[in-house]
């Protein structure tokens, strides 16, 4: 599933294509997506430029002068910008025909992506507004953190995935970020000191920067918009590596369900 690294990557990625140019088309052939794309985009969208695109959490914003069409990746979900005469593939779902004869286009062989039309800002979405701070953002601290996790008894790891609590920290870079900070995923929220909060605060930050450096991380579906993976993956230390010795102390990595989800630690280095 893309994190917050792949979106930021995918945005990045789009915005010289998109940036300042008009929409002239939208074509949707599946309207069943995880929501259900909304009826009369073109009306809509035909003729106004994309004054700009930017990411929350994990949902691309295309910005207009009267809205935001907000797109959401899913489980499988990519962008691409092709030529306008590139001929539809099975799992094209929605495309953006731009004025300068490119197209940009929504591809989800699982469609639990989304393509939604925001009325206004972005005070208008229930989606977005319940949402916690993001990763990079300088209002965020530890002492925050500390603080919103007295008390809590679900793990660590559950407590920064938390979209309420804090956006954009996925299965992968919370337990690359829980590894570098040497703090087990199932230790309890609670039970995490200010000064730990502080280290993994920054391991999350470094670990999502490096990650958008290396255009995210490909495991199975993801792609950045050039069709390139991400090559975040080769600096993995424990996901996906359970029974692989540590890279810091040899110990096998151990994989452990944490919250429904697949958690990777490294019992010396993580207590």
């Amino acid at each position: 599933m893309p994190e917050l690294p792949e979106v930021e990557t995918t945005v990045r990625g789009v915005q010289p294509f998109v940036t300042g140019v008009r929409i002239t088309c939208v074509v949707v052939r599946q309207r069943q997506l995880r929501w259900p794309v909304p009826r009369g985009l073109t009306r809509t969208l035909r003729g106004h430029k994309v004054a700009s695109v930017s990411r929350r959490a994990k949902y691309i914003l295309l910005n207009f002068s009267h809205g935001i069409l907000m797109i959401h990746l899913g489980m499988s979900g990519r962008l691409r910008v092709v030529p306008v005469d590139t001929p539809a593939q099975k799992h094209d779902h929605v495309d953006l025909v731009l004025s300068s004869k490119k197209i940009l286009r929504f591809h989800d062989p699982r469609r639990f992506g989304s393509v939604l039309w925001i009325k206004g800002g972005i005070q208008n979405s229930a989606l977005l507004t319940r949402l916690g701070p993001e990763p990079f953002d300088e209002q965020l601290t530890e002492a925050v953190l500390y603080r919103l996790s007295r008390g809590r008894r679900a793990s660590i790891k559950q407590f920064i995935m938390d979209g309420r609590v804090l956006v954009g920290v996925g299965n992968i870079y919370a337990s690359e970020a829980l590894f570098r900070a040497g703090i087990r995923p199932g230790r309890a929220a609670g039970r995490v000191s200010l000064s730990q909060f502080q280290r993994l605060l920054d391991a999350i930050r470094k670990v999502l920067s490096e990650a958008i450096d290396a255009g995210g991380t490909t495991l199975r579906d993801y792609a950045q918009v050039s069709g390139e993976p991400g090559y975040f993956e080769q600096s993995l230390d424990v996901y996906e590596r359970a029974g692989v010795a540590c890279v810091n102390c040899g110990s096998p990595i151990r994989r452990k369900v944490i919250g429904q989800r697949a958690s990777y630690y490294c019992p010396q280095c993580q207590s």
